[in-house]
């Protein structure tokens, strides 16, 4: 094995073993600057030097598809790294700087250990997410900042959902995060033709019963997912909003109108990560939600203000009932 290839490999085992869930390259005059997003921080891991980091740039856009001699454009690409216990999908994206360029790699387990239950701190709020599921038609938003877990959940929620009932299901993601068996996922692909728009056009065809759009961008895919929830499919598909409320506020810049949020829109779970704690050792970490549907969800389309009737359990009380019940410490828990 050459010593890029093994500087990769030792690079990526060792953000796998921390639990890592990306990987930052900082280029700089002389040297690089590798971080670990771990638990949600950004730590800092090594240093390499420039032509270190020149050679193992130019290894993983030859080994996940890129343009090597492309630098003028930021570029995207997918590779498979195992490990003795687990397989991962790796998700790489360049930036271009000023002479060089940056990586970033988003750590995507495909063979995970967790079940479901073990996914969210509170049983409660699964189940309700459950009962979200058996709508036949509309939309369901996850919500979240980058790394909160939404793709995963909503993974584990299909996957869930597909063990008890036969639903024809077709994804739309770019890139495919995690390959599953028993779903038609198709990668959308700008420069092939296949659109978001091509992409539903074709799906519709195979009859779907749950169509699942990856991630909505911008205002083109946001119309998109909300047109699709109007041919009579349940769609899911997740978004970046800081919390619940935040997401109705997004969709709106995004110019959806709020009548057809309240005409489409089911519910929408905001995710937060939280570390947990056991006789004080970090053993994993589970999502909090913030929800809305029903009759709140409503209000907060029409932009009413809460009130002390409205049973919303915000980020902070969720918090404060992991620190009560002894999930969490106590710098977790003001953090």
């Amino acid at each position: 094995m050459n010593p890029t290839a093994t500087l990769s490999d030792n690079l990526l085992n060792t953000s796998i073993k921390e639990d890592a869930s990306d990987i930052h390259f900082y280029p700089f005059n002389n040297y690089t600057d590798i971080y670990f997003r771990i638990q949600g921080k950004r730590v800092k891991h090594s240093r390499i030097k420039l032509k270190q980091y020149e050679q193992l740039l130019t290894y993983y856009k030859f080994i996940s598809g890129m343009d090597i001699g492309e630098s003028r454009k930021p570029q995207n690409g997918t590779i498979q790294h195992r490990t003795t216990s687990n397989l991962f999908s790796l998700r790489l994206s360049t930036l271009p700087l000023h002479q060089t360029e940056s990586l970033a790699i988003r750590i995507l387990p495909q063979e995970t250990k967790r079940t479901l239950e073990q996914l969210f701190l509170f049983k409660s709020q699964l189940n309700k997410m459950k009962e979200w599921m058996s709508n036949r038609a509309g939309i369901i938003l996850l919500t979240g900042p980058t790394g909160s877990g939404k793709t995963t959940a909503l993974y584990a929620l299909l996957e869930s959902i597909l063990k008890e009932k036969s639903y024809q299901t077709i994804t739309l993601e770019d890139p495919i995060e995690k390959n599953m068996d028993n779903i038609l996922q198709v990668q959308v692909n700008e420069k092939a033709g296949i659109t978001y728009q091509t992409g539903l056009k074709a799906a519709l065809r195979h009859d779907p019963d749950i169509i699942m759009v990856g991630e909505i961008r911008d205002k083109h895919t946001a119309k998109f997912a909300f047109e699709a929830s109007l041919t009579g499919h349940l769609v899911l598909s997740t978004l970046h909003a800081k919390n619940a409320m935040g997401t109705i506020h997004r969709l709106v810049d995004m110019g959806i109108k709020r009548s057809d949020m309240k005409q489409s829109l089911i519910a929408v779970a905001a995710l937060q990560l939280l570390p947990l704690q056991m006789k004080g050792e970090f053993t994993r970490r589970a999502a909090i939600l913030e929800l809305l549907e029903g009759t709140l969800l409503e209000n907060t389309i029409e932009g009413k203000p809460l009130t002390e009737l409205d049973t919303f359990h915000s980020f902070e009380y969720l918090r404060k009932k992991a620190f009560a019940y002894g999930f969490i410490s106590k710098k977790v828990y003001h953090s």
